[in-house]
């Protein structure tokens, strides 16, 4: 364990953000901070009245909706540069009574990361995004603030036959996407990213760096799959590579609804979680235009085999033959390109476009939503869903399928429930580029109805949610009141089924006062335990 080192100075250029006699809570909070960092504190802070704080606030922030100028604005930003600004950040604000919100990529689907209703300052890791690949023993540490992207770049700098299970966005930070599970195209083969840490190192709310060994295994179980800023503030995780082919197959089959699509799908959810675990096919749903039919569904199957091409075509063949594709639609490449082809760069981008950060927040707002499917939408209730969605114009789904590794690892191993028994994964993406409080409300409430539509096909009694596609709609605490345990089982039964139980037994034991809070926190037990 490592304790924070005071130093016995006040920083001059910090001395225009406040007056020697103010006392206010945040000002206070300020003073404290420069006592408990490294000297380039002074660089870090940014507060609304510094030419660069919108920016510096816009940068991760990847839905518009909460870009809007009439979106809650934090007191300052601390983009840590140095771990003792993360230990300064968490012991100032607690002794002030200070809120955090801590943010790696900026992807919260409802911007917890970045908004609060209360008074409160935002923790950004992105300046800690260093990625240390060791080869040899199969490993790598990847700091919070680092994207997908560059995690990807540089296991790929180092080795053509090494990769690591998660997401397919690039630009998603690594801190918040482990924290709360991180599945991506690899996990019929690997499972979550959760299931591929071995180590982690956090600030805990007394402001001490720990490791996995120090935590203790209760706490290192918790913030994998139960939401990292619950307990604490994720400096870095230890992951564990996984081996790739040198070279994989990828390809996309399109079919509308005139193609033959409704059949092909149902034929999917048959089959999709028995397919050979080194194949992942995710069917993506849209409305199309059509020059004949008007407004249409296409249906995307976009695929990823570990190996050649050939070798899947023989499986495919075999096992859905009905989507009759072709080897001049499959593509052999390595991995590191196929992680560029599933976030639909152009065949032939450069691997350093995983590079990349935006430098805008993005124009669009969405909400998103998720749903688990255990057993197959039978071909009627296809067609009704089809319909509503080309009657909304705004709504997609995405559904990844289960099997393989998913299947075979325990439910309680670690928070995320979610593993044997379902069929596949759906994600809602609702989206809009209209602004106003109007074309919000129209939109979210095309996005609630047909959630609500959907309640027939999907799973119940609790009705399971996944917590990186974050939804206030399944329940909500307010985090300036105490927070309650029976509100918060609302949402934490969907999320955690039954770990949600011992997610609170840790909380109430590493933060029994709820420091480390949010609308969809885990909660303190008060009281016996």
């Amino acid at each position: 364990m490592r304790s924070i080192t005071p130093f016995l100075f006040l920083f001059s250029a910090l001395s225009f953000l406040f007056s020697a006699t103010s006392d206010s809570p945040f000002e206070t909070f300020l003073h404290c901070l420069s006592n408990q960092s490294s000297p380039s504190i002074s660089k870090a802070i940014y507060t609304p009245n510094h030419p660069s704080f919108f920016s510096i606030l816009h940068m991760h922030t990847h839905n518009h909706r909460f870009s809007a100028p009439t979106a809650p604005k934090p007191l300052a930003i601390v983009t840590a540069l140095d771990e003792s600004h993360v230990q300064g950040t968490v012991v100032c604000a607690k002794s002030n009574g200070l809120e955090i919100r801590i943010r790696s990529g900026g992807h919260d689907c409802e911007g917890l990361s970045y908004v609060s209703d209360v008074p409160f300052v935002v923790l950004d890791m992105f300046p800690l995004g260093s990625v240390d690949v060791d080869i040899a023993e199969g490993t790598a540490w990847v700091q919070a603030g680092s994207t997908l992207g560059q995690l990807y770049y540089h296991i790929a700098e180092k080795s053509g036959v090494h990769a690591f299970p998660a997401g397919v966005c690039p630009t998603v930070g690594a801190g918040g996407h482990f924290s709360g599970g991180g599945y991506g195209n690899l996990m019929r083969k690997y499972g979550l990213s959760v299931d591929n840490i071995i180590d982690a190192k956090m600030v805990d709310v007394n402001g001490n760096i720990l490791d996995r060994k120090t935590m203790g295994e209760d706490q290192f179980w918790a913030i994998r799959g139960g939401g990292g800023g619950s307990f604490g503030v994720v400096l870095s995780w230890k992951i564990k590579l996984v081996s790739v082919t040198p070279k994989v197959t990828v390809f996309k089959v399109r079919k509308t609804l005139e193609d033959g699509a409704r059949d092909l799908v149902y034929k999917w959810q048959l089959i999709a979680t028995k397919l050979h675990e080194d194949i992942f096919i995710r069917v993506m749903h849209d409305v199309v235009h059509s020059s004949q039919k008007g407004k249409t569904i296409e249906v995307t199957f976009i695929g990823l085999f570990l190996g050649k091409s050939d070798e899947m075509l023989s499986l495919l063949n075999e096992s859905f033959p009905e989507l009759e594709l072709k080897k001049s639609e499959c593509i052999e490449m390595p991995w590191i390109n196929s992680t560029l082809y599933w976030y639909n760069y152009p065949i032939g981008t450069p691997i350093e476009a995983l590079l990349d950060v935006p430098k805008e927040p993005l124009s669009q707002s969405f909400k998103t939503m998720s749903d688990y499917v255990k057993r197959p939408v039978p071909k009627s209730g296809l067609k009704s869903m089809w319909e509503f969605i080309i009657k909304s114009e705004s709504v997609r789904m995405e559904w990844n399928p289960y099997g393989g590794k998913m299947h075979e690892i325990s439910a309680s191993e670690t928070p995320f429930p979610h593993r044997a028994g379902n069929l596949f994964l759906i994600e809602y993406l609702t989206s809009w580029g209209e602004d106003g409080v109007e074309a919000k409300n129209h939109y979210l409430n095309i996005s609630k109805s047909f959630y609500e539509f959907m309640s027939p096909f999907v799973s119940h009694s609790p009705r399971e949610a996944f917590l990186n596609y974050r939804d206030l709609d399944i329940g909500v605490n307010h985090p300036s009141n105490v927070t309650n345990v029976d509100i918060a089982q609302s949402f934490g039964s969907k999320y955690f089924k039954n770990n949600f139980k011992r997610l609170v037994r840790v909380k109430s034991r590493v933060d029994p006062h709820n420091f480390f809070r949010h609308e969809q926190s885990i909660p303190p037990l008060f009281g016996n335990l």
